[in-house]
């Protein structure tokens, strides 16, 4: 290799790569699409559960179909009790309206919902799936893929900043009968509470949605939406540290665009997705025994809401609780698997 090759490779290395600690972050004007502000938001992350923004969707389009309605019977299949962090306590059989079955899925975050909910609307978990791939290449969303209704981890469940931004934004701009899926702090379900992990739901008025997300792989991630004084903001926040980094950053950022501080840059779509980069796995940093140095590093850079700093959180608004009820299917059969023959 020749010197000035080398040289050439060393300066595009500069040029493409992205900082170890960076975390996306996209503020976007809903009503005219400019970037109000951005750092690596076409770099692609996981999702987590902010992938449920494009289950809704499909849910939604079926809706407006009428290839099924809010009354649709959502059962929960031997298919669904098997995805993890369950905490719906749900079990084989038990059933739910698809209306309730929307709110668990957005509101308690419920993956095992979420697939029950994707196998009511189409005729399988992958047929859902592939109707939530051919939305997202028709919103433009370069470089995204999913592979599952729910965001659990998977290597190939990628995803950028602006692309949820543009899911965010066409789901509410779309879809604005069915807003209030978004707007529920908090569900019970059979009487057992879940409250959303979105606390600017309850401490930022004016708090309109969407979806938080979390795993070890990406951190803690936020699509939100705000509205005041007519003026209507998303907020796209990957890979914080902690629910308070998430929250406090993800207020501030909807401060400075309500107080005008942030100037527009041009339009969300004009935002240049990286597929030239991989996405981090954040699970070293945050679910092993660094994660506690990482973690302080992270307070020492985002210090909003720890004791002696200012938080942004700084309203008290009433739970909006939306009540749900389940019933059995007499008509489910649980096929056992077959055991394989022993040899």
């Amino acid at each position: 290799m020749t010197p000035s090759v080398g040289l050439g490779l060393f300066l595009a290395s500069l040029l493409f790569s992205v900082p170890a600690n960076a975390t996306p972050v996209l503020v976007v004007d809903a009503a005219s699409r400019q970037v109000l502000y951005q750092e690596e938001a076409g770099v692609p992350w996981y999702p987590a559960s902010t992938t449920k923004l494009m289950t809704a969707l499909v849910v939604f389009e079926a809706l407006r179909s009428g290839d099924v309605t809010l009354n649709t019977p959502v059962m929960m299949t031997r298919n669904a009790t098997k995805q993890a962090f369950l905490e719906s306590g749900l079990t084989f059989g038990r059933t739910m309206t698809l209306e309730d079955a929307l709110f668990a899925a957005l509101t308690a975050s419920a993956n095992d919902v979420a697939v029950a909910l994707a196998e009511a609307v189409a005729s399988d978990e992958a047929s859902f799936v592939q109707r939530m791939n051919t939305a997202a290449a028709r919103l433009g969303m370069t470089a995204t893929h999913f592979s599952s209704p729910n965001g659990l981890f998977d290597k190939t469940t990628v995803s950028t900043a602006r692309d949820l931004a543009i899911l965010g934004l066409e789901v509410d701009r779309l879809f604005p009968e069915y807003r209030r899926f978004f707007q529920a702090s908090a569900v019970t379900i059979d009487g057992k509470p879940i409250k959303s992990n979105n606390a600017l739901l309850t401490r930022f008025s004016g708090t309109i949605g969407m979806k938080t997300g979390f795993l070890c792989a990406s951190g803690r991630n936020y699509v939100g939406l705000a509205t005041r004084n007519g003026k209507r903001v998303m907020v796209v926040l990957l890979g914080a540290t902690t629910e308070r980094e998430r929250n406090e950053r993800a207020a501030q950022y909807l401060t400075q665009a309500f107080d005008g501080r942030l100037p527009a840059a041009g339009p969300v779509d004009a935002v240049q997705n990286r597929p030239d980069v991989a996405p981090q796995d954040m699970r070293v940093r945050l679910c092993t025994d660094q994660s506690a140095a990482y973690e302080a590093s992270r307070d020492a850079l985002y210090p909003m809401g720890l004791p002696g700093h200012e938080t942004y959180l700084r309203d008290t608004l009433p739970e909006a609780v939306h009540a749900i009820r389940t019933w059995p299917d007499d008509n489910a059969v649980d096929v056992p698997v077959p055991r394989q023959r022993p040899s």
